[in-house]
């Protein structure tokens, strides 16, 4: 007897003290796992929609001009030798601003 009642009393406190450990993770959630979702949603559509003649850098920090594109990997054009590199798709980490073609020598 002694023990149901204690237990009858012990659950409304068992909840209470779930309460913050729940609040804790929606926290995370709304800050940490959310944004990491949009994010990844945005760099998936940015990489299905790379075209020829985009200026593209990689996760290794090099610009390039895509010149030829397939399912997984893609030709880059790297300036000023016109070098030619094969990376896969997913290394390309965002699209940039096309350079100026005007002759920047002197």
């Amino acid at each position: 007897m002694i023990l149901t009642l204690f237990l009858q009393s012990a659950q409304p406190n068992s909840l209470l003290g779930f309460l913050p450990i729940l609040l804790i993770f929606g926290i995370f959630y709304f800050l940490l796992f959310l944004p990491m979702q949009r994010q990844k949603k945005q760099t998936a559509q940015m990489l299905a929609e790379l075209q020829n003649g985009d200026n593209v850098v990689t996760s290794g920090g090099i610009v390039g001009t895509i010149v030829a594109l397939d399912n997984e990997t893609l030709v880059l054009r790297v300036k000023p030798d016109n070098l030619k590199l094969q990376f896969a798709r997913s290394s390309v980490t965002s699209k940039v601003a096309p350079t100026p073609s005007g002759d920047g020598k002197k």
